[in-house]
């Protein structure tokens, strides 16, 4: 039951994002800033 749940979870918001490209964008830009921030992290170091 709780995996069948997660995977609709996941498809929907796979949907979601393939149909909203504003929405696409934000999530790509925070990913992009994510990794920007950790290897800048890792550095510090």
């Amino acid at each position: 039951m709780g995996k069948k749940m997660m995977f609709t979870a996941i498809g929907l918001g796979a949907a979601y994002l393939l149909r909203n490209k504003d929405a696409r964008q934000k999530l790509k830009d925070q990913f992009q800033s994510f990794t920007g921030s950790a290897k800048t992290q890792q550095t510090l170091q």
